[in-house]
């Protein structure tokens, strides 16, 4: 086995100088929580025992543990609630606990009654004698303990140093277990739980960390013994979150061959959304492709042969906290040539239609009374294509993606030593319907209007455009933020994911008067969330000039954005929705011109009365398939907004005889409420449009003015 270390020792001692008790812990669960090859997205575990004076002034000795929900990487002393330890250790000679009368029991220890809850996993901790106890799920760990020579792997990697202890779900009986091992065994460092992790402890929270490093260390150094040189291998290093920026390129020698399977991810992810959206609840999901190196490797047959590959699937999730996230299986989509559309989606529906049906009898099977989760499964891998994440949103996406990555390394890893394996069925199960983890599902505050949707957004980096967008992603949409200013479209989805983390946004550069633009904005948003629900078509131009001095070139270039520039937009939004099958909305942002038309405007009033026309023909054509198409008729947006240049202002005042510097106070006097129309106005009638408020509505036109008697649909 080669010396060099693979899991550094990265303990600080200068920066844990003076620290002590809590502080430490807290410096020790986040050097754990921030490395991903020992835990991700919230796994792992961390405790500590300690004199304390209660509130009564006595001595009282308190275990410090994470409570539950809180991420080890950015812990605080406040995310680790104390119990008494009188009252933990008096559990240790009882026969049997049920999980619902555990955390109750443990809410009466608790130093702090109003602290958070703390872990499942307090008892274990607590049971064992050392006062610094650290828990994680290794990547490593993992490839050893699910291996069909991991009895023979163990011993040889740790002889007595550590117990070994078979699989059982977190709770009071496994947490007897660990304690009666500590106990009869004093000179042990740890225990492996199979298929799920380590455990190591000390007296002193630096060696006990120390420990835990080096149990890793020794199987991640057995398992690069059996690398060969040249052959793609995941990095079990990822950070998590690092799913936000995986490429979307198919990367081949061959550029023609790489376009169309690029092309093939994006035709047939709205298929794929609607088949899973379909499934189970009939919910909307999100999803995110990826053909990062790794997931090539492993969908190409270079990491596990493709002979190999379905059985090692079946096999299941790592660790059951991964279950949680990716469900017990992925879908595997295994197209002959995966560059056919109509093969390629024939493939996905025959594969989900085995999946769904495999998963209700593995339901039915092993129920004892819960109700069936959706049928949907978290990972999507396609053979020669790559990997789909899917979740209600991108957090969930994100972390399926994350963990899925470690999950083939795991895999690979346990393939190149031995072949891996993981749980029973029947273990699986406990662990995707344990009742604490169901009961955390019905505290979930209820969903947003707009959440599981993917809204695209034209012109978005103009005041209604970025009004619009902030009211969508308040209400939960995934926006898509596309504007030929790629510059000021970033700057707008930073500030929605600054607000809205779990539905990120993104932005697109697009020049709707551009069909290859508008294709390319399209496969971008598909690869990102998979599909399409709402389309806010918005973008647009205005010019002042009275017929007889207007050029051809200038009319051409009004109808080029403000007419064509929507059929182009709404055109690939109605392909996307079809082949979704699930409906959808068509928001055209309009213009007060179009029953109203304006002096002087007649190349913007033409070309807007053009995109009317097309809202009212997309209504006739979207109906039987569900999809609605609406209109937002606004007047005089001024404020932020792009349309009103110096030139347009002074042209509309010329129009109307008055000053440029009237012309604002001239438009809110002369509507009947005499009132300022905002970009938040257009915003709320935009989302009236993409929200099941208006499920029944189609071919409607709102004005959003103020009340212009002229202007009255009619």
């Amino acid at each position: 086995m080669t010396e060099e270390r693979i899991i550094a020792d990265r303990w600080d001692g200068q920066a844990v100088a003076g620290l002590a008790g809590l502080d430490l812990l807290v410096y020790q669960s986040r050097l754990v929580g921030s490395d991903p090859r020992l835990v991700v997205w919230g796994g792992g575990n961390t405790s500590l025992k300690l004199h304390e004076t209660d509130f009564r002034g006595r001595d009282t000795y308190v275990m410090r543990v994470k409570g539950s929900g809180s991420d080890l990487k950015a812990v605080t002393q406040r995310d680790f609630p104390g119990v008494r330890m009188d009252d933990v250790l008096a559990l240790f000679e009882q026969g049997s606990m049920s999980d619902e009368q555990m955390v109750e029991y443990l809410a009466h220890t608790l130093i702090e009654p109003n602290s958070s809850r703390p872990s499942i996993e307090t008892l274990l901790h607590g049971f064992v004698p050392a006062r610094s106890v650290v828990h994680s799920h290794a990547d490593a760990i993992l490839a050893v303990t699910n291996n069909q020579r991991c009895t023979e792997i163990l011993a040889e990697l740790y002889g007595d140093e550590l117990a070994i202890i078979p699989y059982h779900r977190p709770g009071f009986y496994l947490s007897k277990l660990v304690g009666a091992s500590a106990l009869s065994r004093p000179t042990i460092k740890g225990v492996i739980l199979l298929n799920h992790g380590l455990i190591t402890w000390a007296d002193d929270p630096h060696e006990a960390y120390q420990r835990h490093i080096e149990m890793v260390d020794r199987a991640a150094r057995y398992a690069a013994q059996f690398i060969t040189p040249g052959t793609p291998t995941p990095n079990p290093s990822r950070r998590e979150g690092s799913s936000q920026h995986v490429s979307v390129s198919v990367e081949t020698a061959n550029p023609t061959q790489n376009s169309k399977l690029k092309t093939q991810n994006s035709t047939l992810a709205p298929t794929l959304r609607g088949i899973l959206s379909q499934g189970g609840q009939v919910e909307r999901v999100v999803m995110r492709f990826d053909d990062s190196e790794d997931v090539l490797a492993f969908v190409n047959g270079e990491t596990i042969s493709l002979e190999r590959l379905p059985a090692v699937l079946r096999e299941g999730a790592a660790t059951p906290d991964h279950i949680l996230n990716t469900k017990r299986h992925p879908l595997w989509i295994d197209a002959a040539d995966p560059t056919d559309p109509v093969a390629l989606i024939a493939a996905a529906r025959q594969a989900y239609d085995k999946w769904a049906k495999e998963y209700v009898a593995y339901y039915q099977q092993h129920q004892t009374g819960e109700p069936m989760l959706p049928a949907v499964p978290r990972v999507v891998l396609i053979r020669g294509l790559g990997m789909f994440s899917v979740g209600r949103d991108s957090k969930a996406v994100m972390i399926a993606n994350d963990i899925y990555h470690h999950t083939i390394a795991i895999i690979a890893a346990a393939e190149r030593t031995g072949g891996y394996r993981s749980l029973s069925d029947k273990d699986a199960f406990a662990a995707e319907y344990w009742p604490l983890e169901l009961y955390k599902l019905t505290l979930a505050p209820p969903e947003k209007e707009l959440a599981r949707r993917v809204a695209l957004l034209t012109g978005a980096a103009g005041a209604i455009g970025a009004g619009i967008a902030h009211r969508f992603a308040a209400a939960g949409a995934h926006v898509v933020c596309a504007d030929l200013d790629i510059d000021k479209a970033v700057t707008l989805a930073d500030e929605l994911n600054k607000a809205n983390p779990n539905n990120r946004a993104i932005a697109v550069e697009m020049n709707v008067s551009d069909e290859a633009s508008v294709q390319a904005a399209y496969q971008r948003m598909l690869l990102e969330y998979g599909g399409l629900d709402v389309l806010v078509s918005n973008a647009g131009i205005a010019q002042s000039c009275p017929i007889d001095e207007l050029t051809l070139a200038d009319w051409q270039r009004s109808f080029a954005v403000n007419a064509t520039g929507h059929f182009l937009v709404a055109r690939e939004a109605l392909r996307v929705m079809k082949a979704q099958g699930t409906g959808g909305s068509l928001v055209f942002i309009a213009t007060k011109n179009v029953t109203a038309p304006g002096k002087d405007f007649g190349a913007y009033s033409a070309a807007k009365a053009a995109e009317a026309q097309l809202a009212r023909v997309l209504a006739l054509e979207g109906g039987p398939f569900g999809i609605r198409s609406n209109m937002v008729n606004p007047d005089a947006i001024f404020s932020g907004s792009g349309l009103w240049s110096a030139e347009v202002r002074t042209e509309r005042a010329r129009s109307y005889g008055i000053a440029p510097d009237q012309l604002e106070d001239f438009y809110r006097q002369r509507n009947l409420l005499r009132v300022e129309v905002t970009a938040e106005d257009v915003a709320e009638a935009a989302l009236f449009y993409a929200s099941d408020r208006t499920a029944k509505t189609t071919g409607s036109m709102m004005p959003v003015d103020g009340g212009l008697r002229e202007a009255f649909p009619r």
